[in-house]
């Protein structure tokens, strides 16, 4: 190994590359870093450093304006004192936001997506560690036909969640223009789904049920990682690009979409398989391997990876693909959420484990660059 003969900015570099990928790195957590490189770059023309300088923290002051106006409608949800048992995550799910797409002219989308993520971990929270079986059929029931009247068996934290839900999905749809507004059905279909398979997945733990195989297995977790949603939702703030032909597409949930969904299942397992065995948790792809080839924990982890590199080989192989139908403008949040996701879980489940990004939140939210006028 030549890293421990290299030293500074060089090692990191080394070292970031070996644990992922330049391709797989997202473009905004990358930037404070480099700038900072190159303040130590006699070569680089100051002018240009303290323009990327100035550009950085105009955009973290957008960035920050966006923030605090989740921020008010997270606190409304009232999660420490309402639903304690679900995650606090706001900041962290703006910080994943980030990294599909950090340019000013998609402040309009960063807000929605930034929504439909924390209420698909609240979603997932509450099936999860919450509701009992009979409670997330009345929820799942009340969410497919969007209608608070029958709840009156659920238990008020999860009234007041699913009325919070409602509201929110309304208030995405008042941030549309009229023309847009028939975006919402589509994300509707995909919240729809995401509740029936996490509704399917409180039954599975309940019986003890491990599928037979990944294969199987796939067919509901895929669903429930959140994928299909957050595709669909990347585009329901984008303006004119994002075309009814991109909702006809990512509705049927396409290669490309198919593969994410698979890298994310099959990276959240690996990475908090120990943590959800110490717990009631229904069972991972893992799991489901160990039954299939009747093997150790260790063969199956080894596969598992195995399984989601060869899903990147089918992502990059729609990525590159000559005959994409639709911009790259479009089909680059596919990646990047796929990009986030690496960092996310990079080495454990970074996103559950909050403070892992600690540093990347004070670098990318609160810490500005000084210039020197």
């Amino acid at each position: 190994m030549i890293l421990p003969f290299v030293e500074g900015s060089l090692a990191r570099e080394i070292k970031s590359t070996l644990e992922i990928p330049l391709i797989r790195r997202v473009r905004i957590y990358e930037s404070k870093y480099y700038i900072s490189t190159c303040e130590k770059d006699a070569t680089l023309h100051e002018k240009v450093l303290q323009l990327a300088k100035l550009n950085s923290n105009i955009m973290q002051l957008r960035h920050q304006k966006e923030l605090n106006i989740l921020t008010r409608w997270w606190e409304d949800i009232k999660i420490e004192s309402m639903l304690p048992f679900a995650r606090d995550r706001i900041v962290e799910c703006f910080l994943w936001i980030l990294g599909v797409y950090f340019e000013p002219c998609h402040s309009r989308a960063r807000i929605i997506l930034t929504m439909i993520i924390a209420i698909v971990t609240l979603l997932d929270d509450i099936y999860d560690s919450y509701g009992s079986v009979e409670e997330c059929d009345i929820l799942t029931n009340c969410i497919e036909s969007w209608d608070s009247k029958a709840t009156q068996d659920l238990p008020e934290c999860m009234r007041f969640a699913l009325g919070k839900i409602l509201d929110s999905y309304e208030t995405i749809e008042n941030m549309l223009h009229q023309e847009e507004k028939y975006r919402v059905p589509y994300l509707r279909y995909f919240t729809e789904d995401l509740v029936r398979s996490f509704n399917m997945e409180v039954k599975m733990l309940q019986e003890g049920y491990i599928p037979k195989s990944v294969e199987e297995h796939l067919k509901v977790s895929l669903i429930t990682g959140g994928c299909p949603i957050l595709s669909c939702a990347s585009f329901v703030g984008m303006h004119d690009i994002a075309t009814k032909d991109i909702f006809y597409w990512v509705s049927g949930v396409p290669k490309m979409v198919e593969a994410l969904s698979i890298i994310l299942r099959l990276v959240d397992d690996l990475h908090s398989y120990e943590r959800e065995q110490r717990i009631p948790h229904v069972a991972s792809t893992i799991n489901s391997y160990m039954k299939e080839h009747n093997v150790s924990i260790e063969v199956a982890r080894e596969k598992i990876h195995i399984l989601k590199e060869e899903s990147w080989k089918d992502f990059n192989s729609e990525w590159l693909s000559p005959n994409n139908a639709y911009p790259k403008q479009l089909l680059e949040r596919i990646f990047n959420l796929i990009r986030t996701m690496e960092f996310m879980y990079n080495q454990e489940d970074n996103f559950t484990n909050c403070c892992n990004l600690k540093d990347t939140i004070q670098s990318l939210l609160v810490e500005p660059f000084m210039i020197i006028i």
